[in-house]
């Protein structure tokens, strides 16, 4: 069993940033990818990025150059760096571990002036 605490989230402006800390109950040594998801209201959650354990990233076209994804195994920690948001980032962001199926319990991420 592994638990997953989101935090970071937040109300910002456009084009502001946030960024976002998952922070895991055991080490992430043993975990080959990681993943950020959102939900905004009314929509399907969606898959916002990938990491796995050497490093190889993945990005959804809407946050590619804008959003990061890293990992600090040694902190049992997954982020996501935010830069230039938009509202419609505005979302309930989720870290996930694709293999057991872990979810956390989301942070909310508003977008707005």
């Amino acid at each position: 069993q592994v638990q997953l605490v989101e935090s970071g989230g937040g109300l910002v402006q456009p084009g502001g940033s946030l960024r976002l800390a998952c922070a895991a109950s055991r080490s992430l040594f043993s975990i080959d990818v990681m993943a950020w998801y959102r939900q905004a209201p009314g929509k399907q959650r969606e898959l916002v990025a990938t990491i796995t354990i050497g490093g190889s990233k993945n990005y959804v076209d809407s946050v590619k150059g804008r959003f990061t994804i890293s990992r600090d195994n040694a902190k049992n920690t997954l982020y996501l760096q935010m830069n230039s948001l938009k509202p419609e980032d505005t979302a309930v962001y989720y870290c996930h571990i694709p293999r057991d199926g872990y979810w956390g319990q989301g942070t909310q991420v508003t977008v707005s002036s």
